[in-house]
C-alpha cells in the first residue's frame, strides 16, 4: 500500500500514525510544510519519502507533489491527514486522482453543522433545533420558538472557536455588530448539559472495531470564552444510551475506514441528543487516553485496520483515565512539584500543550489513571485548585 500522510509533521502524533503505518506494510510518503532537517527523528524513519511545499492551503503544489508520488512510487492508495482542517483538501485529492475514501460530493456532510442535521435525523437520534444564522430577523424568529438563551457557531469548523452563548436581545445586537461576514453561522437551542463522545474506528465495512467514551466536566465553549481550565475522563466502559446513539449516527453517515468521534450533550435528565459528528481522531490527547484505558496501542490498531483491513479486539477497558489543564494567567493552590509529588502513582504523563491549541486545551496539562474514579476526580480538584 502506499499511503500519503498529509501533515505529518503537526500535530505531533502524527510521527506515531505514519510510524505504525510503515510497521504495519505500508509505503508511508509525506506531504508537509516543514523542513526536512526539523522532522521528528520517529517520522523520518517512518517515511519513504518527504515533499516539501511552501504553502499547504496551495492546491497546486499538492497536486504536483501527487503527481511525483505516483510517476516515482506508483499508485497512491491512501491519501490522508486525519486532521479535520484539511478535510476538504484531501476529498479533493481523492476524487481527482480516484484514491479510496471520501469524496468531495461528500465532504460537506462532514464539515458543514446544517447539513450533519438531515443525518442525525435519518439515525433516529435526537437532535438540536437549529437554522443558519444569517439576518437578524431570521434569528428572531428562531428565538421566538425556542427562546433564549441560543448558542451561535460557524457553520463548517471544529472545537469552539467563535462560539457564543447568547442571552438577551443586547447580546444578539452585539453579535451580529461584531460577527464576521466571510462565516456563516448557525444558531441553536442552548441545551443544559455536558458533552459526552463516542470515538474509535469503524472499518471498511462499516463495522465498529473499536469503541470507546469520554466525557467532559466543562462547557468547552466557556472554557475558551472565559479563558479557564478543563477536564475529562475517558471510561472503561460506554454508556448504552451513548453507544447505542453513535452507533446510529455511525450508520447514517455510512463512512467506512475511518476514525470517528462523535459529540452528544448529556443532559440532565438523562436525554442524549446528538451534537457533532468528526470523521477523525478525537483531540485533547483523547487518543492516548483511549490507549492508557484499554491498555492497546490505537495508532496500531488503526494502521492494521487500514493496511492489513484487520479486525482488531476485542478491546476491553480497564482503567479510567483522566485529563486536567492548567492556564498560565490563572493562580493555582498547588505547585507542578506538589501535583507530581501527591499523584505520581497516577499521572501517566505531562507536558506543556502547543500554543495553536491552548485555549482550549490549556497551556500545561496533565493524564492519570486509576481503576478508583473517585481517586482520579480528587486528582483534577486538587490540579484545579485555585488560590483565593
Amino acid at each position: 500500500m502506499n499511503f500519503v500522510f498529509f501533515s505529518p509533521h503537526f500535530p505531533a502524533n502524527g510521527a506515531d500514525f505514519c510510524d505504525r503505518l510503515k510497521k504495519a506494510g505500508a509505503r508511508v510518503l509525506g506531504i508537509g510544510d516543514a523542513p526536512y532537517d526539523v522532522l521528528d527523528g520517529k517520522l523520518k524513519a517512518a517515511l519513504s519519502e518527504y515533499y516539501r511545499v511552501a504553502d499547504m492551503e496551495d492546491y497546486d503544489p499538492v497536486f504536483r507533489a501527487m503527481g511525483h508520488f505516483i510517476h516515482k512510487w506508483g499508485r497512491i492508495d491512501r491519501f490522508e491527514s486525519l486532521n479535520e482542517h484539511w478535510l476538504e483538501l484531501e476529498a479533493n485529492i481523492r476524487t481527482d486522482f480516484n484514491i479510496y475514501g471520501t469524496k468531495l460530493d461528500f465532504v460537506k456532510n462532514l464539515k458543514r453543522k446544517s447539513r450533519m442535521r438531515a443525518f442525525f435525523r435519518k439515525s433516529g437520534v435526537d437532535t438540536i433545533a437549529q437554522r443558519k444564522c444569517s439576518d437578524r430577523a431570521g434569528a428572531m424568529t428562531f428565538i421566538r420558538r425556542v427562546g433564549y438563551p441560543v448558542v451561535v457557531k460557524p457553520d463548517s469548523g471544529s472545537g469552539a472557536s467563535n462560539t457564543f452563548k447568547i442571552s438577551n436581545t443586547g447580546e444578539l445586537d452585539q453579535f451580529f455588530r461584531d460577527k464576521p461576514e466571510d462565516v456563516t453561522f448557525v444558531m441553536e437551542q442552548f441545551i443544559e448539559g455536558l458533552v459526552v463522545t463516542f470515538d474509535g474506528l469503524v472499518n471498511r465495512d462499516g463495522e465498529v472495531v473499536l469503541a470507546a467514551s469520554h466525557r467532559y466536566d466543562q462547557s468547552v465553549m466557556e472554557v475558551v470564552n472565559k479563558d479557564r481550565h478543563m477536564s475529562y475522563t475517558c471510561f472503561p466502559k460506554i454508556s448504552p444510551a451513548v453507544e447505542e446513539a453513535g452507533r446510529k449516527i455511525l450508520k447514517a453517515f455510512d463512512v467506512r475506514e475511518r476514525f470517528f468521534h462523535i459529540e452528544l450533550f448529556e443532559t440532565r435528565d438523562d436525554r442524549v441528543i446528538a451534537l457533532e459528528v468528526n470523521m477523525r481522531p478525537p483531540g485533547a490527547w483523547m487518543t492516548d487516553a483511549i490507549n492508557y484505558t484499554f491498555d492497546i496501542d490505537v495508532y496500531a490498531a488503526w494502521a492494521d485496520m487500514v493496511v492489513k483491513d484487520a479486525a482488531g479486539g476485542p478491546y476491553e477497558g480497564k482503567y479510567f483515565t483522566a485529563y486536567a489543564s492548567r492556564k498560565r494567567r490563572l493562580s493555582y493552590l498547588h505547585s507542578h512539584e506538589d501535583v507530581l509529588a501527591a499523584h505520581r502513582d497516577k499521572i501517566v504523563h505531562h507536558q506543556a500543550i502547543e500554543e495553536v491549541f491552548s485555549r482550549a486545551m490549556g497551556n500545561y496539562a496533565y493524564q492519570m489513571r486509576s481503576k478508583d474514579a473517585a481517586a482520579l476526580r480528587e486528582a483534577v480538584a486538587y490540579i484545579h485548585a485555585e488560590k483565593a
